[in-house]
């Protein structure tokens, strides 16, 4: 399972290295395989939200104005650092103004410069929501409102002279003009892909899903993504690391490959061979193999915690009734799924759905209290206080097609139907997040979401997930997969957006953290661990916070002594 995160979430867990090659020193040359299951869902920058994926992109192949250390560890690994802009920005007005000068020398794959004007047409297909739909593009409506009532993105024109004043280009000089205040941007634009350039001459708006166009130190064989195949990067001739100075860009290809079941991807890691010695995975070790990870094979193993947080949403356009919400929450088998998922190694129990490693995390107080285990019992006699036929059908809707997600969502019907609920399982064995995004299928009962922070800020939580203002439209429901829809709950939105300083936000948050779990708008179910194998030959392995915990592949290199 992966979360939707983009950076590192505040975390400070420490990277994880192995091979014989130290960090600035490895081999240059060689081939890094990258084996999956899970499909990508987006390759087109704007669109894309799952934490593994921007950050593949950005190490290979989508240069931003700003970008994040490569193989730093702990805290250092969030500080952003230039990329294609001269230093990391200039504010002014309070945060509202944030100004960046391109550099020269950065070049598309064709050799074309990226420009001022690439960036600028870029961050405006962020209002295109009902053609591109998927991405972080709440954070540029969140902070143009006006603009985003009046403009609808680059296809369509409307209000255009109103974002052309909004984002300006002087030269190579880059400038943004918020109507609110955003001390974060930095932060923002170095964890997401929202703000990279974009040729206008190569959009194709829906069409350019999977089509990859490079200004990185790789580039597609082919220009596209297969979806359910992966692809093949190779050396981009026009990328000029004198440009860059982070990206190592060690090995001379990568080659991704998707469709593999977790079982498979462990057995071919553990055997050791071919060119699996120089492999690796965005996949957690399933249970059934954790008493072959032993001796040699124990030393390619790393276990550390994700900032990903998964829970489960009820369906409010479905599920109306709060007493039958609450029974869900009251019944809900956290030990069995965290069992099921593989105990300590695999999840921790969550009790929020805010990362305890974000400031002004705090326990949910709706939650706190709970049994882990969940109490059916009590549940039931919440279900016929509710008045509705018992049992009661439900469909959860998961991502599923593997034998330890189905073993999870098994144990959570099993608690659910122990209560008075008449569980369907609805597993998605394909992509995920594109389904449930989509209204017309919306025909669960309750899904579940994983989320991590953005950035170190529980502004990056709460409102990207249930504010209904920025994440509901006619295609889409955004990053709010229950269809959340509370006035009340955005008022506190507003309250901690003009809070005056970060203690007073961070109460504020707490507040609509509550708030949320008193209405039971989200389940919070577990903390993912990463419990990954890598291959014998692969040099330079690193985990660490500005990826999220995967791979970092600006620093990986291949092991060829």
């Amino acid at each position: 399972m992966l979360g939707v995160s983009a950076c590192g979430g505040g975390g400070t867990t420490g990277s994880t290295a192995s091979g014989s090659n130290a960090a600035g020193g490895a081999q240059k040359g060689g081939t890094i395989y990258m084996l999956t299951k899970r499909p990508a869902e987006h390759m087109d920058p704007q669109r894309t939200y799952i934490g593994r994926d921007i950050f593949n992109q950005q190490r290979l192949v989508y240069r931003g104005l700003l970008q994040f250390p490569a193989g730093k560890s702990g805290a250092d690994a969030i500080v952003p650092i230039p990329d294609v802009a001269t230093d990391t920005g200039k504010s002014e007005d309070g945060g509202k103004k944030w100004t960046f000068t391109i550099k020269d020398g950065v070049k598309w794959e064709d050799g074309k410069p990226t420009t001022c004007e690439d960036f600028k047409y870029g961050f405006s297909r962020n209002f295109a929501t009902d053609v591109l739909t998927g991405g972080p593009s709440i954070y540029p409506l969140n902070f143009l409102p006006t603009v985003a009532k009046a403009y609808k993105g680059p296809y369509l024109k409307t209000g255009q002279e109103v974002y052309d004043k909004a984002v300006t280009c002087n030269g190579n000089v880059l400038t943004f003009n918020f109507e609110k205040p955003w001390a974060d941007f930095p932060m923002a634009i170095a964890g997401l892909n929202f703000a990279a350039p974009f040729r206008q001459d190569k959009d194709q708006g829906d069409k350019n899903n999977f089509v990859i166009f490079s200004n990185g130190p790789y580039k597609a064989e082919g220009g596209k993504w297969t979806k359910g195949s992966g692809a093949t990067f190779v050396r981009n001739d026009q990328y000029d690391p004198k440009t860059d100075g982070n990206r190592q860009a060690n090995p001379d290809k990568f080659v991704f490959t998707e469709g593999l079941t977790n079982e498979i991807i462990t057995q071919r890691l553990i055997a050791d061979g071919g060119n699996d010695k120089y492999a690796i995975t965005d996949r957690s070790i399933p249970p059934a193999f954790y008493n072959q990870i032993t001796g040699d094979v124990a030393k390619r193993a790393t276990n550390v915690p994700s900032p990903y947080t998964f829970y489960i949403l009820p369906n409010f356009n479905k599920m109306k009734n709060l007493k039958v919400r609450q029974a869900l929450a009251l019944s809900t088998d956290h030990t069995g799924y965290i069992n099921a998922l593989g105990g300590a190694k695999a999840a921790t129990l969550a009790k929020s759905l805010v990362a305890p490693d974000l400031p002004g995390y705090k326990e949910n107080p709706a939650f706190a209290s709970m049994n882990p285990a969940g109490d059916p019992v009590a549940a039931k006699k919440l279900l016929q206080e509710a008045g509705v036929p018992m049992p009661y059908p439900i469909t959860y809707t998961y991502q599923g097609g593997t034998p330890t997600s189905d073993n999870a969502a098994a144990a959570l019907k099993s608690g659910w139907d122990k209560a008075g609920f008449n569980v369907k399982l609805a597993p998605l064995t394909d992509t995920y997040y594109d389904v449930i995004q989509n209204p017309s299928n919306n025909s669960f009962d309750v899904t579940e979401g994983g989320w991590g922070a953005d950035y170190p800020s529980i502004f990056t939580v709460l409102p990207a997930l249930f504010d209904s203002r920025i994440n509901l439209t006619g295609k889409s429901n955004g990053q709010d997969y229950g269809n959340y829809k509370n006035p009340d709950a955005e008022k506190i939105m507003d309250e901690a957006a003009a809070a005056p300083n970060a203690d007073a936000a961070n109460a504020k948050w707490q507040e609509l953290d509550a708030f949320l779990g008193k209405d039971v708008a989200y389940i919070p179910n577990y903390i993912q661990n990463f419990y990954f194998l890598h291959g014998s030959g692969v040099g330079n392995y690193n985990q660490n916070p500005a990826v999220s915990q995967f791979p970092d592949l600006g620093v990986i290199s291949v092991n060829k002594s």
